[in-house]
């Protein structure tokens, strides 16, 4: 089985509270101020207390379309992978030349040549690392991530594979945009980086940390317009459906039954729940269909409340908060899930 040697989350320097956020889009999005008072109830209904962005915040003034956002987007981005992955590598206790492969997923910049290539050459991976960029999976890519690692180290059992998720959703505002999707993401989505570093079953490192025992990923017919980006000449547009907890508690249930029936094991038998924190909404849907409650969520919901949603860099940094926050036991088990665009589902079955 592959083991987790590390995994840490990183963040930009530049944190505001929810109400300074709210001021900027406000300012830049919303020209007509009858729109203000309903922004600022979605933003206060978010749960979310404060943010980090990539740059300063009277820098966001400044952007001028799309070509400087994302000029921008890759500055910070290359910055903050490299800081996640070198960090993540010095947890493991392996060098950057260590790496065999490195998968890296973002959705909320262009970059050609991808993150990881960027990240290698300023990192110093090998100049035959494999490398996979993932674009398309959002707030699921952290989960499917691991689980990609996973299959990777199953047939390569002596390898090293590293995730780096970079996610700087301040740079997909949209200037004059009104709509209800805008003003809900607008308040939840912050920016973030995390890395996780896994070896293979035969690699000396194998013995300490989280196995990884299985995965299950779930497609959900009909959904696509759930959740994602429209892509125009102002750049990415978010699409949010009202469905989304709907849809978690019509599906997620019988995910997670998939996920655990094969190995004996139910809803109970579960000592550590590492969930995306898609929203309140969300974490509330999830909670109520596998009859969880707040403390079994706790580091989700404290997630969401000190940094927002970063889209898939969030269940990694709730995944770093739990090794860090809630020593475990040997034998107990865990599961990793989030959601995103498709709509689907990813879970990982872990256990210490």
């Amino acid at each position: 089985m592959t083991t987790i040697a590390a995994v840490h989350g990183v963040l930009p320097p530049h944190r505001y509270s929810q109400r300074q956020l709210t001021d900027l889009f406000t300012e830049l999005c919303l020209p007509d101020p009858t729109t203000h008072a309903l922004a600022a109830r979605f933003h206060d209904g978010a749960r979310v207390a404060a943010r980090h962005l990539a740059l300063p915040v009277e820098r966001y003034r400044e952007i001028d379309g799309f070509t400087d956002a994302n000029n921008a987007f890759l500055a910070a981005a290359v910055d903050l992978g490299c800081d996640a992955a070198s960090a993540a590598l010095a947890g493991a206790g392996l060098r950057p030349s260590d790496v065999d492969l490195v998968l890296s997923t973002t959705v909320t910049g262009i970059a050609v040549p991808s993150l990881d290539a960027r990240i290698a050459a300023r990192i110093g991976l090998r100049s035959d690392v494999k490398r996979i960029p993932i674009v398309g999976l959002g707030c699921l890519a952290g989960a499917a991530g691991i689980a990609r690692l996973h299959d990777f180290l199953a047939g390569w059992p002596t390898s090293v594979a590293m995730l780096v998720s970079v996610e700087l959703c301040s740079f997909t505002l949209q200037r004059q945009d009104s709509s209800v999707a805008n003003m809900i993401a607008s308040g939840l989505f912050g920016d973030g980086a995390a890395a996780v570093v896994a070896v293979g079953s035969d690699h000396p490192r194998a013995a300490a940390g989280p196995r990884v025992v299985d995965s299950v990923s779930h497609l959900y017919a009909n959904s696509e317009r759930a959740m994602g980006w429209d892509i125009g000449s102002d750049g990415l547009k978010v699409v949010l459906g009202p469905e989304v907890p709907d849809l978690v508690r019509t599906h997620l249930a019988d995910d997670v039954k998939s996920l655990l029936a094969p190995h004996g094991l139910e809803v109970g038998d579960i000592a550590r729940w590492i969930c995306h924190p898609g929203g309140p909404k969300v974490i509330e849907a999830v909670q109520s269909v596998l009859g969880l409650d707040e403390h079994d969520l706790a580091l989700t919901w404290r997630s969401l409340r000190e940094i927002g949603n970063l889209s898939s860099a969030s269940v990694l940094h709730v995944f770093a908060d739990t090794q860090a926050r809630r020593p475990a036991d040997p034998g107990d088990w865990g599961v990793v899930m989030a959601m995103g665009p498709g709509f689907c589902a990813e879970l990982v079955l872990l256990r210490w």
